[in-house]
């Protein structure tokens, strides 16, 4: 081949790589916007459009249950400023909503979350977790502004607490909502709940929590302890938690491995034809 037929077919096989490339790239956004759009349309399914308001413990009139709970707090940061002895804080249901409702660090929680009871094997929680829902285009200061529109998973979460790398979270064994059925992938995809991770730069709840070594629920009370010499097994392994959260990256992952396959082959044949 001379000079000239190299020169030729040089552009061309540029071109092939760059529509190769662009391939690629509107493949990745097209799949991705519609698997998204699939999840919403699934998710609509079992949310709502407004929350739904969730009871705030009662503290009028109950000064000596919140003296009582103040003491029994006390005891435990007493305990563990004992690095040798060991500490245990049982709450039962009402304790627990008591605290969210008088203690600051707990206001997000407020009108959002209630431990409805807590049994032998879990714990039952009546929630109002705002979600995304849908992608839209608002018109407001900024034209053509990405918002999305809200919806409300309003339900009851059947969950078990435990530790994960001295954090406390729930992994959820279930979600109640009615005349809903919630997909076991949806599940698989919010466990572990981490509900205390806002609380990890916290000056005193995130050092508390580094100090547990086991959470778990006992007669009829959630148990957070420590217990000298014991080491903390966090109760659910980095594999269960990447699974959980990155099934949507895996199939997008796949799909784009799929695509830069097929652009690579194409590049190949590209420069093949130059070398020609």
């Amino acid at each position: 081949m001379d000079q000239k037929e190299a020169s030729a077919r040089s552009p061309f096989a540029g071109c092939v790589i760059l529509i190769a490339a662009l391939l690629v790239m509107v493949f990745l956004v097209v799949f991705s916007t519609l698997t998204l759009f699939r999840q919403f349309d699934e998710i609509v399914k079992f949310t709502g459009d407004e929350p739904v308001e969730i009871e705030l413990a009662k503290t009028d009139g109950e000064e000596a249950a919140i003296n009582e709970l103040a003491a029994k707090l006390e005891v435990f940061r007493q305990q563990l400023a004992d690095p040798a002895g060991e500490a245990r804080l049982e709450l039962d249901a009402d304790e627990i909503n008591l605290a969210i409702a008088i203690y600051e660090p707990f206001k997000e929680l407020r009108g959002t979350l209630r431990i409805s009871s807590i049994d032998e094997e879990a714990m039952r929680a009546a929630i109002s977790y705002e979600m995304n829902g849908r992608p839209r285009l608002t018109r407001g200061d900024e034209e053509g502004l990405v918002a999305s529109d809200s919806r409300y998973l309003n339900g009851t979460l059947v969950v078990k607490p435990a530790l994960l790398k001295r954090e406390v979270v729930l992994q959820i064994e279930d979600i109640e909502v009615d005349g809903a059925e919630v997909p076991e992938e949806f599940i698989g995809q919010m466990s572990p709940y981490r509900i205390t991770e806002r609380y990890l730069g916290h000056e005193t709840i995130g050092p508390v929590m580094a100090e547990l070594t086991r959470v778990g629920v006992s007669d009829g009370k959630l148990v957070l302890a420590r217990v000298p010499g014991e080491t903390p097994v966090d109760a659910i392994s980095d594999a269960e938690v990447d699974a959980a959260s990155g099934q949507f990256f895996t199939v997008l992952g796949i799909a784009a491995c799929v695509f830069l396959l097929f652009a690579g082959t194409v590049i190949v044949v590209g420069l093949r034809a130059k070398r020609d």
